[in-house]
């Protein structure tokens, strides 16, 4: 029945793999084609889904009874093929889909696996090929013999001319023109369980000579059928058989009303003069075509997305920039310098509509206003708002779309967007876009350069579409938490707008004007009945919730208010006020305290400020000296750089041990352990240095530092204090810590505009150039 796998031309096999297996009834995929594969057992659905999580190829093997509904592994043929999953579909349907591309020949060892799925030790045949003129002669007949039949064929995709003139061998070119032919699933396993190449390209050139033969006699009676009728009768003919076929089937008049429904939908459209064209040559085939023929629904489905679009530019609202900046106030509390760069945005899209607009992202911490900011814009500008989700996003096709040859095939997320949109100059957010992963379906952010070019996209097309978009009139807003995961040539093409955390005093205002008349909606209640008062909404603040956004605020507000539903739906109470006093029986003991209490005078101890990609915090640079040989021993989880400013700050006090009063003696017998709390939380970054270099002065000088003081800033060996960035982030941190006292780099006092003013009232801000101001502020006075 089948070849011998160790027959001639074949080299030893690779060493044993293991691989998921999809059996598959009446189908063989030979290596280095795509074919599409339904799937319908729940064995092999899950077994697609576990490799594409892990990313890892299936074989391929065809059962030996193709009507059996659960085979085991003895009802499979041992001879298979590696393929790669190109793409999953699940269709609304609830239907399965896979297209598979080969990539090689495998032997079945043993199968170790069952169930949930089929697993398999595999070994990979490998084909070996001795180039000589007689390969070469049979590649060329064979390649001769395949285009041959397929000038022979009506219609032919140009692609597989191209495949089979691009064929790089004989195994290759026979593998393809196999899988092409038309063969019992039988044969087609017979070839490719025969590993001798010059064998199996013997079996296919014979079986291509007959199709060529039963196509030449096709051809030759269609030439003589049509010299029978003239143009006119063969028209009349055929069309009163298919309407008599049409009245049998009870298909009423056939496509005539359907298709000029279609041709004034395409003229409606109003598309460009290119896309009309590609339009009406694909109705013209869609006329001619069968409705059994798999290729109609396809054309059917591309034309109603081509008609769907919007095509032509509305007529634009002139931009009010009063009434915009009226909408940006009742949306949102602060952000003023935020607000005051959509302003000039929103000035400059009124006197020049036609420009090139910069794309603007919106870069913070999470929930701090970013998505909503997008929706204001579009209020402001009066067009229809759309967001499109990047978290997650690995597959190009998600941004460029499907090629329409793929079973599912679908536009990309971007211009399904704007179909949801109706409107070619709608405002769309793409959120988290820094989020996007690139995988083994492509790099997104490579497609998303296109996008949001404004010097590229009037062009842009969608590999469904096939025809250029015009993405230029279309208002790209787009957000992020942070921009160290976005690549440099994406982010060039972005101006970037950062929103820091809130400060408290801000959250108050926002709780008061915004969350808590949302939260009373939520939760079917009105302001008469349920009422919370400013102190108790500070201490949820203060108490319940740690982040820069206020989605936390908002989820522990809803708490709150539940509690009092429950109280307004039983009706033991309708007008309820909320104090202070009455948290900790709703929503429990506070779940943090103020980082204040944390702070004990002791040398060696120093309050630090770090930025994290939620807004700013405080931590504590702990320091101790232990009997040893002058060794540094840092924990706490310390990258890299956090480690190399712990080792500068120590050989910064060992050059001044001496104008320090520190005996160098001690130094050498003694290991200093510096470690910095929440061990579990990966710290990087120079920022530290200023408070390593303090805390240990303090231990070793026996001056504490000031519990009331936090400070931030890179230092050199020079003992030069070097600014650091996220200062507004910090500065809010320490103010919301209780600390009153903030030492910052000199060189980052063009940073304390940004600061709030609520912040600033705050505190008192001292200012370093070196080392020894951080001591004469920072420490108390010796002897105290």
């Amino acid at each position: 029945m089948s070849q011998d796998t160790t027959a001639a031309g074949e080299a030893a096999p690779a060493s044993a793999d293991t691989l998921l297996i999809l059996p598959v009834r009446n189908m063989v995929l030979f290596p280095g084609t795509v074919f599409p594969v339904t799937l319908g057992r729940e064995r092999s659905i899950k077994a697609a889904q576990q490799a594409l999580r892990e990313e890892r190829p299936v074989g391929i093997l065809m059962q030996r009874d193709g009507e059996q509904a659960e085979p085991s592994a003895l009802d499979m043929h041992r001879i298979g093929t590696v393929a790669n999953i190109l793409r999953y579909v699940n269709a609304p349907d609830g239907t399965h889909h896979l297209v598979l591309q080969g990539e090689q020949r495998f032997r079945v060892l043993d199968f170790t696996q069952e169930q949930p799925w089929f697993t398999a030790r595999i070994a990979r045949i490998e084909q070996a090929e001795t180039p000589s003129p007689e390969m070469e002669a049979r590649t060329l007949h064979l390649r001769q013999q395949a285009l041959e039949a397929l000038q022979l064929l009506p219609q032919v995709p140009q692609e597989l001319i191209g495949a089979v003139q691009a064929a790089p061998g004989l195994g290759a070119l026979t593998d393809l023109v196999a899988a092409y032919l038309d063969m019992p699933p039988n044969e087609r396993q017979e070839l490719l369980e025969t590993s001798d190449v010059s064998v199996r390209m013997d079996r296919v050139a014979r079986i291509l000579a007959q199709r060529i033969e039963v196509l030449r006699l096709t051809q030759e009676i269609g030439r003589q059928t049509k010299a029978t009728f003239d143009d006119r009768q063969r028209e009349a003919v055929l069309r009163e058989q298919m309407a008599a076929i049409q009245r049998q089937l009870g298909e009423g008049e056939g496509r005539g009303p359907e298709v000029a429904e279609l041709a004034e939908a395409i003229t409606a459209a109003k598309m460009p003069q290119e896309v009309e064209e590609a339009a009406r040559k694909e109705l013209r085939r869609y006329e001619r075509m069968p409705e059994a023929a798999g290729e109609s629904g396809m054309i059917r489905t591309w034309l109603d997305w081509l008609i769907d679009l919007p095509w032509s530019l509305p007529e634009e609202k002139p931009i009010d920039i009063a009434e915009a900046r009226r909408i940006l106030d009742a949306d949102h509390f602060g952000l003023e310098k935020i607000k005051q760069r959509i302003i000039e945005y929103l000035a400059v899209r009124k006197l020049a509509p036609g420009g090139k607009a910069p794309i603007l992202c919106f870069v913070g911490p999470p929930g701090v206003g970013k998505t909503s900011l997008g929706q204001s814009v579009a209020r402001a500008m009066e067009r229809p708002f759309v967001r499109v989700s990047l978290g997650g996003v690995h597959d190009e096709a998600e941004i460029r779309g499907h090629r329409r040859t793929y079973i599912g095939a679908l536009p990309g997320n971007i211009i399904q967007a704007i179909r949801k949109a109706k409107a070619r100059n709608c405002v769309m957010m793409l959120d988290e876009i820094d989020k996007m992963g690139r995988g083994v379906q492509g790099d997104p952010s490579a497609a998303m350069l296109e996008v949001l070019d404004p010097e590229q996209n009037g062009t842009f097309r969608d590999n469904y579409l096939g025809v250029p978009f015009d993405l230029s009139r279309v208002v790209f807003l787009t957000t992020a938490n942070m921009l160290d995961t976005i690549p440099g040539p994406l982010r060039d093409r972005m101006e970037i707008i950062s929103l820091a955390g809130y400060t408290e005093s801000e959250k108050l205002q926002i709780a008061r004007r915004y969350l808590l008349r949302r939260q009373l909606e939520a939760n079917g209640l009105t302001a008469g009945q349920v009422e919370i008062d400013d102190e108790a909404l500070r201490h949820i603040i203060h108490d319940h919730t740690r982040e820069a956004g206020v989605r936390g605020l908002e989820r522990e507000i809803g708490r709150v208010l539940r509690n009092a539903a429950v109280r307004v739906a039983e009706g033991r109470d309708t007008d309820i006020r909320i104090a202070a006093a009455d948290l900790p029986a709703i929503l429990g003991q506070p779940r943090f305290e103020n980082e204040v209490a944390m702070r004990t005078s002791v040398p060696g101890v120093a309050t630090g400020l770090a930025w994290t990609p939620v807004g700013g915090d405080i931590l504590f640079i702990e320091a101790t000296r232990i009997p040893g040989r002058g060794a540094l021993i840092l924990t706490g989880q310390l990258g890299e750089v956090m480690r190399e400013s712990a080792q500068a700050a120590l050989s910064l006090v060992k050059n001044r041990a001496a104008s320090l009063g520190i005996d160098s003696a001690l130094l050498a017998d003694s290991d200093i352990h510096v470690h910095v709390p929440a061990g579990a939380t990966p710290k990087d970054g120079p920022s530290a240095g200023v408070a390593m270099f303090t805390a240990l002065v303090s231990l070793l000088t026996g001056r504490t530092v000031r519990s009331d003081t936090a400070m931030t800033g890179e230092i050199s060996l020079r003992g030069l204090v070097l600014p650091v960035g996220g200062i507004k982030e910090k500065v809010v941190a320490a103010a919301a810590a209780g600390i009153t006292r903030v030492m910052l780099p000199a060189r980052n006092r063009r940073d304390y505009d940004d600061i709030p003013q609520d912040a600033r009232d705050r505190l008192e801000f001292i200012w370093l150039e070196k080392v020894d101001d951080a001591m004469a502020a920072g420490l108390e006075t010796a002897g105290l």
